[in-house]
């Protein structure tokens, strides 16, 4: 009669099998996400992401479709997106200096998960009005003027600032593999329950981010002096921009990029669906083109960075963004522009990631911690000051002389934009990130 096996012999099995999917196994020994924090960082930000593609597609066709938005309207809800970074970004940074960052990221979270399912709340008891889109749009942008903020801090807190650069391509790459399932499922569930009452996934799915980073635990310095001024501390953050050249490069280069990527953002759901006829499911299947962009963007960014410098890296960024504009604005309304508007969000993506994982890397290395809340407040502040206004002018341009002349005046800025960096030295001669400042 043959022996049963053995229960150690049943467990040593269990185990070779499960050591095939370890963490050791599958992540090399070197990378950024065998570090515990960091991977619940990495996962919260996956899930987020996928909400906000759902977003990002929902809340304009919710306003196109449903409510049959004009140009300028879209320009104005866009606008109200921005609005809050101009009035609050500055007095925020202040206050982010003083307290803990983490509980001010999750409490962001919750608070949008809040806004986005008012949308399917108001069209279902018959109130949804492009007023109250501007109002969710408002409060969103309110939030994320603080809470996210407060979650490039929390980065710096988790990752040593040498590996900056490797981190934000890691979060990129977490953005671009919701980028990639995220609009399909965003143009499924739309098609499914309607623009609206597809926010609802991105509600739970915000509550689910919020839920992982409460597990986070961060030794968080912070030495508030005793005599803190708010005036004070706010223009001590004013000249520590003012004073370092590369932030003032960074803001100028970025903020013009801002307003040529608002200005298209307005008209290219407008162009997808009203020039290109596109239904709202086909808009959200062309957006898998801009996740595909971004896994190759998040790839090889750090790489192309790492050979040719961060410098050049953006100046790249922008000539692709350019590129993709100027392809959409020229594109007839057949199959071809249909494939045009698909490689012009692969190279939004691309050129997006390029510029981005510079910008933020730059701007954290060079800025010491106790000023991390009042620097990157204002740097966003000045980045974005020029961001209301290029939706504005992109919904005017739209309405007034055509879609495609504000996405040709988009191209046209950051074509410009790529030109000015490359003949600025402090910008182009960026080879590798700086030292951190002392003394201050």
């Amino acid at each position: 009669m043959q022996k049963p096996t053995q229960p150690n012999q049943i467990k040593r099995s269990l185990e070779k099998i499960t050591s095939l999917f370890s963490i050791d196994n599958i992540i090399p020994a070197q990378d950024l996400l065998r570090d515990f924090v960091y991977r619940r960082l990495w996962i919260s930000i996956l899930i987020s992401s996928f909400g906000a593609q759902i977003t990002l597609l929902a809340l304009p066709l919710t306003a196109a479709v449903l409510l049959h938005a004009s140009p300028t309207q879209m320009g104005i809800l866009t606008f109200m997106e921005i609005f809050p970074y101009v009035l609050l970004s500055l007095p925020s940074g202040v206050w982010l200096d003083r307290v803990r960052k983490l509980p001010v990221y999750i409490g962001g979270e919750i608070a949008i998960s809040l806004a986005v399912a008012s949308v399917p709340i108001a069209w279902w008891f018959d109130l949804l009005t492009m007023p109250w889109l501007y109002i969710v749009g408002f409060s969103i942008g309110a939030v994320n003027t603080t809470a996210g903020t407060a979650a490039q801090i929390v980065l710096t807190q988790i990752v040593p600032r040498e590996r900056l650069i490797e981190a934000h391509a890691k979060n990129a790459l977490a953005t671009s593999g919701s980028e990639v399932a995220g609009p399909a499922t965003a143009g499924a569930l739309i098609k499914l329950m309607g623009a609206p009452l597809a926010l609802f996934a991105d509600a739970i799915l915000l509550l689910t981010s919020a839920a992982i980073l409460r597990k986070i635990n961060i030794q968080e310095k912070r030495e508030v002096a005793h005599d803190a001024n708010f005036w004070r501390d706010l223009k001590e953050g004013l000249k520590f921009v003012t004073d370092n050249k590369i932030l003032i490069a960074l803001a100028l280069t970025v903020g013009v990029w801002q307003m040529a990527y608002h200005a298209a953002l307005v008209v290219q759901i407008l162009f997808a669906t009203r020039t290109l006829g596109l239904s709202e499911q086909a808009v959200g299947l062309s957006y898998v083109c801009m996740g595909v962009g971004t896994v190759l963007a998040s790839i090889i960014g750090n790489r192309i960075s790492k050979r040719i410098g961060p410098g050049l890296c953006m100046i790249l960024g922008f000539l692709l963004c350019s590129a993709g504009w100027g392809l959409l604005a020229i594109a007839p309304a057949n199959q071809f522009g249909i494939f045009a508007f698909g490689l012009m969000l692969i190279l939004y993506a691309v050129g997006g990631i390029f510029i981005f994982i510079n910008f933020l890397a730059l701007r954290q290395a060079v800025t010491p911690e106790p000023l991390l809340g009042r620097i990157t407040s204002t740097m966003r502040w000045l980045t974005l000051l020029p961001a209301g206004p290029g939706a504005l002018i992109g919904g005017w341009l739209g309405e007034h002389f055509g879609l495609r002349h504000a996405l040709g005046f988009s191209c046209a800025c950051a074509l410009l934009l790529a030109v000015f960096a490359w003949r600025s030295v402090t910008i182009r001669g960026i080879k590798s990130l700086p030292q951190l400042q002392t003394g201050v």
